[in-house]
């Protein structure tokens, strides 16, 4: 009957269809820049978010832990989150003294270590007055730039920024009590809207070993970082450096932030051990002895407690700090390497992913499952 109305009776072939075409480099190139304006744009609203969920990542194994005892989310959330506060508002007040004394002795020690350095300072001094009578006569003497020098204290600035740092803060408590107080609602909700159990499978290892790794990680890290923080304070009282506390305290949290941190808690131990010691040699001793901690905790504390399966590329680790930094400040210094390894921890279980973490790993990263 087909044939009489001149139609084929011949079977259609299905005709394949073409291969997606690659995305294109500059299109790519366009939307990271767009990504990075995000974040830099809303880094007010981002930075307490971001704080917020890798803790919470960090401490949901002890709310799983209270809750096999029988303590409620609720009840274990409002525990945790109440001990973080507490310990931070004891460390502050405990703190607060001397960080006050340095602040008012900050003139005085400006002026001591410029009598210290006055040699160095007096030949860098000569070299730029003598560059400006160069440029003075290059320009002539009625060409005189008209200069205007503002003074702001720290007081100032600290008072200027301490609105805008208490609502982040404020943002990340509540954030963080919600977040736990909901307990595995937000696994519950990735295995629902899973299509295959082998999706579901995938999703939960994946997220377990995120919130494993980074607990691991930032658990050691504390721990390394308390014994740190220790051995500064003790050395520092034993070589008669004033407010041998606050100088364990500060290797303690300048210790998150690797190499900036160590650079940082150097310069300064330097900096007061030769304006309080009249020798030079021993005032060179403070920064000295801080720097012998550091490099020991950095090729033998940290590897043992860290664990080599958790390295990273020092160059990435590095560049990642520096990046972050530039975009968000000094919360970008500290968000910078548990970012890092939660990326790699998500990128071992996508095959498409594994040359990056590879290419984070300081060693080789686990394969990912089939």
């Amino acid at each position: 009957m087909n044939e009489l109305h001149g139609e084929s009776t011949a079977p259609t072939q299905n005709v394949p269809e073409s291969p997606r075409p690659p995305p294109s480099w500059a299109a790519v190139g366009i939307f990271l820049l767009l990504v990075v304006a995000g974040f830099a744009y809303a880094r007010v609203f981002l930075l307490p978010v971001v704080l917020a969920f890798l803790v919470t990542l960090v401490f949901t194994p002890v709310r799983r832990f209270l809750e096999r005892l029988g303590v409620p989310p609720v009840v274990s959330s409002i525990l945790i989150v109440g001990s973080l506060v507490a310990l931070l508002v004891a460390a502050v007040y405990a703190l607060s003294g001397p960080v006050q004394t340095w602040i008012d002795d900050a003139p005085r020690i400006g002026r001591e270590l410029e009598e210290r350095l006055r040699g160095v300072i007096g030949s860098a001094r000569e070299m730029m007055e003598a560059g400006a009578e160069v440029d003075e006569l290059a320009t002539g003497p009625d060409d005189v730039p008209e200069v205007v020098v503002r003074e702001n204290s720290l007081l100032g600035v600290v008072a200027s920024l301490a609105p805008a740092i208490l609502a982040q803060g404020l943002v990340t408590v509540v954030l963080l009590l919600l977040l736990l107080a909901s307990g595995d609602m937000f696994y519950a909700k990735i295995v629902h809207v899973m299509p295959t159990f082998h999706d579901k499978r995938q999703a939960m290892r994946i997220a377990y070993d995120i919130e494993a790794q980074l607990s691991h990680y930032l658990f050691a890290i504390t721990l390394v970082n308390a014994g740190l923080g220790l051995c500064i304070g003790l050395a520092m009282w034993l070589i008669g450096v004033p407010n041998p506390l606050l100088f364990g305290v500060a290797g303690f949290a300048l210790n998150y932030v690797p190499y900036v941190g160590a650079a940082v808690g150097v310069t300064v131990a330097t900096v007061v051990g030769l304006v309080t010691f009249d020798d030079l040699w021993y005032g060179l001793l403070p920064g000295a002895t801080y720097l012998t901690i550091n490099i020991l905790e950095a090729n033998v504390a940290t590897p043992y407690f860290v664990g080599r399966r958790l390295e990273m590329n020092t160059v990435v680790v590095f560049i990642a700090i520096a990046f972050w930094a530039w975009l968000w400040s000094v919360m970008g210094m500290l968000v910078a390497v548990p970012l890092l390894v939660t990326i790699r921890a998500f990128s071992e279980h996508i095959p498409q992913l594994y040359p990056l973490a590879e290419f984070l790993a300081a060693r080789h990263a686990t394969p990912p499952d089939p």
